[in-house]
C-alpha cells in the first residue's frame, strides 16, 4: 500500500516538474527537503500526530517552508498533509527522485566489496557499467562488507549482479547437499 500512495503522489509531483518544466530544480528542493526531513525527525511526528489538527499542521507548514521552497513545493506538502499522507513522504519523494534521475539517463549503482577500492578501481567499475548499460551517467554508492569474502556485489534497481566468494561458496555448499553417494 505504502508503494502505491508513493508512486502516485511521486508521479504526481514528476508530472508537474515535467509540465512546469523544472525537473532539476525539483530534484534540488526534494532533495534539500529530505536532508532537512531526515535530521529533523521531530518535525516528522508533528506532521503524523493524530490529535493535532490539520490546520495546525498546514500553519506550521506555511511558516517553516514559507520562502523557503517553490510555491509549487510547498503547495504539494499542504496536499499530502491535508490527504492525511504525510506518512509517506519519504516514499513518495524517492519516486520523484527515482523519475528524474531516470528521464535525465542517471543510474543508480551499489557496490558492495570485501575490501575498499582504490580511486581507479572505482573509476573502471563505472566506466564498465556505462558501457553495459543504456545509461549516459551512474551515480555510485560503495560499501565494504568484509563477510564478501572476495569478489563484489553490484545492484541497480532490481538487478543484482553477485560475484562474491560468499555466494559462490553458498552455491557450492547446496550442490554438495544435492550431491548422493
Amino acid at each position: 500500500m505504502a508503494k502505491l500512495i508513493g508512486a502516485t503522489y511521486g508521479e504526481a509531483l514528476f508530472e508537474l516538474a515535467v509540465e512546469e518544466g523544472r525537473e532539476d530544480e525539483f530534484l534540488d528542493e526534494v532533495l534539500t527537503l529530505k536532508t532537512l526531513l531526515g535530521e529533523n525527525p521531530d518535525f516528522g511526528k508533528l506532521m503524523n500526530h493524530p490529535k493535532i489538527l490539520k490546520e495546525e499542521k498546514l500553519e506550521v507548514l506555511e511558516k517553516v517552508f514559507e520562502g523557503r521552497i517553490s510555491r509549487a513545493l510547498l503547495g504539494f506538502l499542504h496536499l499530502i498533509v491535508s490527504k492525511d499522507r504525510y506518512g509517506e513522504i519519504d516514499a513518495i519523494l524517492d519516486y520523484f527522485t527515482d523519475e528524474v534521475k531516470q528521464l535525465k539517463g542517471v543510474g543508480v549503482a551499489y557496490v558492495t566489496t570485501a575490501l575498499a577500492l582504490s580511486e581507479a578501481k572505482k573509476k573502471e567499475i563505472e566506466d564498465r557499467l556505462l558501457s553495459t548499460t543504456s545509461f549516459k551517467k551512474m551515480e555510485m554508492h560503495y560499501q565494504v562488507e568484509e563477510d564478501l569474502i572476495g569478489g563484489m556485489v553490484i545492484r541497480i534497481g532490481d538487478r543484482v549482479v553477485d560475484s562474491s566468494v560468499r555466494s559462490k561458496l553458498f552455491k557450492m555448499q547446496r550442490e554438495l547437499l544435492k550431491t548422493q553417494i
